[in-house]
Parts: C-alpha cells; sequence; structure tokens
C-alpha cells in the first residue's frame, strides 16, 4: 500500500509522544506510542541558552556545564561547599516580600499600634502565635525534610586532549575513581606528546568525543557498560585507541573479547574518505566505527550460548563458518550478487558476525537519530512523500506485544531519513542515509530490538 506523508516542523517538548498522522491517509489511522527515549540532545543552560552534548562551559554566560550519564542530562553546574566538587545550578534565595512577611513584624512595631486596640491586638497576637506554632508541627510531620543535591566531581580527562565533560558522583573519586564512565574503558592511548604527530590530541579529542556518544546511548538502553580494565576483569568493555606508526604495522581497528582496538586514523577526515572511497563504501564515520565493534562485543556478552541463538542462526546464518576465508573472500571477490536484497551492507554479506555488527550499528544509528529529532521537535506532518511502509509481517515476530511500536518506529525513521537526505543534498551533503532497508534486514532489527527490550524490563524487574 502506497501512501502521501506529510511533514512539518513542530517546536515540542522532547517527551511529546503522541502522534496520529503520520500513516497513509488511505488506512485508519491509529494513535502511536513511541519508544523510550535513549537521551534527548536538546539541552539548555540555565540561562536558557541552547548547549551541546559536548560542552563544558555555556558560551553565553559561561556557567559550567557538565554531562550526568545516569540521568542522560547535561546539567548547569555551580560550586559546592568542598573544594573541586560541584552541584546542579540552583536560583539564589529570594528574599522575603517585606510587606507582606509577618516575619519581619516585630514586637515592638506591635507595641506602637493604638492603645484602644492594644489589648485585642496582644490576645489576637497571642492566638495566631499559637495557631502557628500548631499548624508548623503539622507542616513538620507531612513535609519531608529536602533532600540533599547531588554533589559530583569533574572526569580527570577535562583537561586532556579529550576535553571530557561527563560528571561522576563524589562518593566514587573519595573511593580513588577519577575517570568517568565512558574514560575508564580505555586500556591503551596513542602517545600524546609524539613530536613527529602533532596532531595526536586532535585526533584523540575527536575519537572520544564519538566514544562517549556511544557509551551514553548504551547506558540508557540499559546494556551493560562496565569497565574491563577496572571493574569486570572477565567480562567488560575496554579499548586501545591507538594509531598506526608513520613506519611499520597498521594498527587493524576491531573486536576481541570484550577489547575494542581503534586505529586513530579513521578520526583523520581526508584519510577516512580516501579508505572510503577506495572500499566503495556509502558511509564511514568513527561513530559507526564504535556502533559496529561494539555490536561483536554484545554478540560475544548477550547472544552466544544463550537461548538467543536460535533466532540468531534463523536470521543470520551459521556462526562457526570460517571468518577468515570469509573476509579473505569478501577482499578478493567482493560481495555477492544483489546482496542488497538480504543485507543493509555490502560488507554485511561477508559473515553472520559481520551481518549482526553491522545491524547492532544501524539499530544503534536509528534509536540515536530518532530521539534528537523528537527532542527538537522534528516530527513528519507537512511535506508531501510517497513511500511503502513497512508491515506487521516484515518483522521478525509480528505477534510480539511491542511490535506495532517498533513498525512505528520503522516508518518514522523511513520519513525522518527522507526528508534529511534531501536536505542535505540541497547542501551540496552527501546523502543522511545511504541506505535501504529490505524486509530481510527489518527483521534483524526487530530481532535486536527484543532482544534489547528483554534487558530493560529484566532490569526493571530485577530492581
Amino acid at each position: 500500500m502506497r501512501g502521501k506523508i506529510l511533514f512539518r516542523l513542530h517546536r515540542r517538548p522532547f517527551y511529546w509522544r503522541e502522534k496520529t498522522d503520520l500513516l497513509p491517509t488511505e488506512i485508519q489511522p491509529h494513535v502511536q506510542v513511541h519508544l523510550p527515549a535513549l537521551a534527548g540532545r536538546a539541552y539548555h543552560c540555565q540561562c536558557g541558552n541552547t548547549i551541546f552534548f559536548r560542552n563544558s562551559k555555556c558560551l553565553t554566560c559561561q556557567t559550567p556545564l557538565g554531562y550526568e550519564p545516569s540521568q542522560s542530562l547535561m546539567l548547569s553546574l555551580m560550586p559546592a561547599e568542598q573544594a573541586d566538587t560541584w552541584v546542579e545550578w540552583q536560583e539564589p534565595n529570594q528574599e522575603p516580600n517585606q510587606e507582606t512577611s509577618p516575619a519581619l513584624v516585630s514586637p515592638q512595631e506591635i507595641q506602637t499600634q493604638s492603645q484602644t486596640q492594644g489589648l485585642q491586638q496582644s490576645q489576637t497576637q497571642g492566638f495566631q502565635q499559637s495557631q502557628s506554632q500548631d499548624q508548623q508541627a503539622v507542616l513538620d510531620e507531612l513535609v519531608p525534610a529536602p533532600v540533599p543535591s547531588p554533589v559530583f566531581v569533574r572526569c580527570a580527562n577535562l583537561k586532556t586532549g579529550a576535553s571530557c565533560n561527563w560528571l561522576l558522583p563524589l562518593h566514587e573519586s573519595e573511593a580513588g575513581v577519577f575517570l568517568c564512565r565512558a574514560c575508564r574503558l580505555n586500556r591503551n592511548l596513542l602517545d600524546l606528546n609524539d613530536p613527529d604527530r602533532l596532531d595526536n590530541g586532535k585526533l584523540y579529542g575527536l575519537t572520544e568525543l564519538a566514544k562517549r556518544r556511544l557509551v551514553s546511548a548504551l547506558i540508557v538502553l540499559g546494556l551493560p557498560v562496565a569497565s574491563k580494565v577496572s571493574e569486570d576483569t572477565e567480562r567488560g568493555l575496554m579499548f586501545d585507541l591507538l594509531r598506526s606508526p608513520i613506519e611499520g604495522p597498521r594498527v587493524m581497528t576491531g573486536h576481541n573479547n570484550g577489547l575494542i582496538t581503534l586505529d586513530l586514523q579513521e578520526a583523520d577526515d581526508s584519510l577516512r574518505e580516501a579508505v572510503r572511497h577506495a572500499m566503495h563504501e556509502p558511509y564511514r564515520t568513527l561513530l559507526g566505527h564504535f556502533r559496529h565493534e561494539v555490536g561483536h562485543y554484545y554478540w560475544d556478552r548477550l547472544v552466544w550460548d544463550t537461548d538467543w541463538m536460535e533466532g540468531f542462526h534463523e536470521l543470520f546464518g551459521d556462526e562457526t563458518q570460517d571468518y577468515a576465508a570469509s573476509l579473505k573472500r569478501n577482499y578478493e571477490e567482493g560481495p555477492p550478487a544483489q546482496w542488497w536484497l538480504h543485507f543493509v551492507s555490502a560488507y554485511a554479506s561477508t559473515h553472520p558476525w559481520e551481518d549482526w555488527a553491522e545491524c547492532w550499528a544501524h539499530y544503534l544509528h536509528m534509536r540515536d537519530t530518532i530521539d534528537t529529532a523528537m527532542s527538537f521537535g522534528l516530527t513528519a506532518d507537512n511535506a508531501e512523500l510517497e513511500f511503502t511502509p513497512f508491515t506487521l509481517d516484515d518483522l521478525y515476530r509480528p505477534q510480539h506485544p511491542q511490535a506495532q511500536i517498533f513498525l512505528d518506529f520503522l516508518n518514522d525513521w523511513t520519513r525522518l531519513t527522507t526528508m534529511l537526505t534531501e536536505m542535505s543534498r540541497s547542501m551540496g551533503q552527501p546523502d543522511f542515509y545511504p541506505f535501504t532497508l529490505p524486509r530481510e534486514v527489518i527483521a534483524k532489527l526487530h530481532f535486536i530490538h527484543i532482544l534489547v527490550s528483554s534487558l530493560q524490563a529484566a532490569k526493571k524487574n530485577h530492581i
């Protein structure tokens, strides 16, 4: 079924979730219930100025800023009592109105009342004082004591090339932890003081920014994000952020048993674009690398040797086929004919593991982008567009209780990326989302979504 879809930009709160005008006009519209937001990306300083995920200071009012990962919020900060600690910014205490506050009427002022009202005033004052004390006693019982504001410290990497603006609770620093949840995942770093590679600091900063974007989404999704370096040495996650030497063996980007290695050459735009052209890829970014490689980690962590293996084999295939031989064949012969009918990318056709990692990366692309659009009030409404919407039959489990919600999410994604691709073209830029999603990929994405949602549900039930 083909229908005309309308688009419009709205300024609505990021938590706005109900839309009824997004479905083809030929069918009866239904009220959409959207997926829970990962993290709204529309942030504002206490002064009202728009701020961004990377900011550590408001450029308008100079208020210190920090990202609080457990709340997925950018906070305006003010100094706490202890040195180098911070609390969320609060309005200064307002002085009570002197004309209306009884607390500011002194006994001396009362005594200046006329003698004819003196006795009445004295009796009334005594009655009011007794009544006030009784009321205060009741209020003390009913109104809970104010909860102290959480106290934070800044990540120790704020003043390094990482320029990390994340916060961690004071009690963690008191226990000897000085790196935030993203920075503590690092194991090895490139030499930031190499005199022959003066741009190492810049590349490192760009890489860390992309990594923080990744980790922020993983945390909100409820996925395990423990450091293999210091928190979970058996099943945790860690990163080696290195750079291929001028002469010598290249650093190979990849994943192995919880360790993600990334060649920081990928942070150099010109070099990355050269590789993208050489590999005939439509898309290649730092964030894309991180999302792909972390997909391998979560396959090991969440799918391998679990009940999810049956669904994985049904959709992605047999992972026991020779991985090295599959890679060799892909580089020598290229992808199979008409791969786009079955896979989200040519590289996904290489091996079931790569198919999984590519689909995982696209799932994260979709969740974060939709959240960002919603947080800025970008909704589909008022620009004509024809497309064929996905149906329940395209999903992995059409009868799943949340199937319709995910289906609406997919169709929202198609509308949004179609519009954003046209906007990119209007600026002479590459397509915003240069991919198509065949039916087989839709089923794979739904499988990943069910898995992630089950983890969230289990976590809530445990709490």
